[in-house]
């Protein structure tokens, strides 16, 4: 006995290929037609929302580079009037801005808004230092920026800035200040109290 295995003509092979490759042609088709068209009024609206976004940081970055360029220099001379004038110039920087694009570059912002907050300091105007300090926790609500020893710029500015209550001797270990800062805090409570 034998057994032959289906034989299919020529015609018919070619004819189920074709049929295939019609499927697939019908199902792309298919799903071609499936994709909406956008409107394209919100696509021009969006397209303009993000190029004012793009355009308002890119102001953003180049009134901030001055800024630290101002620092620079008032770290090399030891000037506070450079300090002062850095802190005024990072301030106005991140007014330009606006609400609109809060949600935008927020890292790099809190880094300039905490160097605008420690310029003040250092510049000696501690009425801007805390007003500055106040609205840095406003826009960044449940943020905090770490220096590179670990401690933390919310804890050491209200420490600086008295924004906590007087600190005894031995909170002073459970502070996430810097080491030189618990020193000198540690110093003045020393001083306060004899």
């Amino acid at each position: 006995m034998t057994t032959t295995l289906n034989p299919q003509r020529p015609g018919q092979r070619i004819s189920a290929v074709a049929r295939r490759g019609a499927a697939l042609v019908l199902l792309g088709a298919g799903l071609a037609a499936c994709q909406t068209v956008p409107n394209p009024m919100e696509g021009i609206g969006f397209r303009e929302a993000r190029y004012q976004e793009v355009t308002l940081m890119r102001d953003y970055r180049q009134c901030r580079d001055e800024a630290l360029e101002i620092d620079k220099q008032a770290r090399a001379s030891g000037s506070s009037g450079g300090y002062l004038t850095s802190a005024r110039l990072l301030e106005k920087c991140e007014s330009k801005l606006g609400p609109d694009v809060a949600g935008l570059a927020v890292d790099e912002r809190m880094r300039a808004y905490a160097l605008g907050v420690q310029n003040y300091v250092k510049g000696g105007d501690m009425v801007a230092a805390r007003r500055t300090f106040d609205s840095f926790k406003g826009a960044f609500p449940n943020h905090d920026i770490y220096y590179p020893d670990g401690s933390s710029f919310i804890v050491t500015m209200e420490a600086l800035l008295g924004r906590q209550d007087p600190w005894s001797f031995g909170e002073f270990a459970a502070l996430n200040v810097n080491s030189t800062l618990k020193s000198e805090m540690r110093r003045l409570n020393y001083w306060k109290n004899k």
